[in-house]
């Protein structure tokens, strides 16, 4: 029994791994499929080696197979979690919105807007790059101002400057400015210093009057 349950959570680790490293060799973020391909290998060679030793039963690859099956839907159900990569949203809406549109450049989200034409009237639309974590909370927004608003999303495969692309050099920026900071030596140890040196040079004054 206990073979089946070390099966059991051995596929529900390494197949959730494996649908992590395949999201991020399809969306081409290098590293995170470097590192969850490690873990992923790690897990396989484990797992293996327990599913090959021994007298191999029916039971046992039956369990094998659920632990795959369950292991497909926590990876599915982590990476959206996780929320890796960007989404666009494209947002139609039958009239002009300028208290939305206030509102999402108020929370940080950069819109570029539109007036398109629609077959009866005019119609407002709105460009709005984001991170996948945060899909969600827009659309929760965009519908509690526009219930009635025509919306879609779609995965962008690349892109280059604008206000995102900005928003992220500022951040990378105030990281490192940030880092910078806590690496020089804090006030308390700046004054133990100076006051060591007072002393020494205090010691040297006295010493020579001695003499």
């Amino acid at each position: 029994m206990s073979k089946l349950m070390l099966i059991l959570f051995v596929q529900l680790l390494y197949v959730p791994m494996l649908s992590l490293r395949t999201i991020s060799m399809v969306k081409n973020l290098k590293v995170l499929t470097a590192v969850f391909g490690f873990f992923e290998a790690s897990i396989y060679i484990f797992g293996l080696a327990i599913v090959l030793s021994g007298e191999q039963s029916y039971l046992e690859m039956a369990v094998y197979a659920v632990g795959f099956s369950l292991g497909l839907i926590a990876g599915i159900v982590i990476e959206q979690k996780l929320g890796i990569g960007y989404s666009n949203f494209h947002v139609n809406i039958d009239h002009e919105s300028p208290v939305l549109v206030k509102e999402l450049r108020k929370r940080g989200y950069g819109v570029t807007t539109v007036i398109g034409e629609g077959l009866t009237s005019e119609r407002l639309l709105l460009e709005i790059l984001i991170k996948r974590k945060n899909e969600e909370e827009l659309m929760a927004l965009i519908l509690s101002y526009e219930p009635r608003a025509f919306i879609i999303s779609y995965e962008p495969k690349m892109f280059r400057g604008g206000y995102l692309n900005e928003l992220m050099k500022q951040r990378i920026s105030e990281m490192r400015k940030e880092k910078a900071r806590k690496l020089k030596p804090s006030n308390v140890f700046q004054k133990v210093d100076k006051e060591l040196k007072r002393e020494v040079i205090k010691f040297k004054k006295d010493w020579k009057t001695k003499k």
